[in-house]
Parts: structure tokens; C-alpha cells; sequence
């Protein structure tokens, strides 16, 4: 994973890696991604997210886990 040194919004260097459980909805449909890895910025909020953190949020999503 890369290891971000600034926020690509803000340019804080108070951009953090983070590991936690990650609920939002798609389609009107909650879904968790448990222990999601990324990036947030602590001074705007921004999250960044690896290309494998993006691969884990979609196999979660509910259209493409309906679809798997």
C-alpha cells in the first residue's frame, strides 16, 4: 500500500492510515466493508483508497456481491 505523506485535497500532513469498518449504501442498500485499510486526512476529512482497498469496497457492494 502507499504510503501517503499529504492530503491530495488540503495538503495536511496530518493524512493518516486508518483501519476500520467502512458503511455506506449503494442504490438505497447499506453494506460494511469490515477492516477496510486507507488513508484519511484528520484537518479536511478525504479519504484515499488504494487500488485494493477499492477492489474489497466493490466485491462488498451489493450489485456486484449479487452478481459474484
Amino acid at each position: 500500500m502507499m504510503q501517503h505523506k499529504l492530503c491530495p485535497t488540503c495538503g495536511s500532513e496530518r493524512i493518516r492510515r486508518v483501519r476500520r469498518d467502512y458503511a455506506r449504501t449503494y442504490r438505497g442498500k447499506p453494506y460494511v466493508v469490515p477492516q477496510l485499510v486507507f488513508h484519511e486526512c484528520a484537518n479536511c476529512g478525504e479519504q484515499v483508497f488504494s487500488a485494493e482497498a477499492m477492489r474489497k469496497i466493490e466485491s462488498c457492494r451489493p450489485a456486484v456481491a449479487a452478481t459474484a
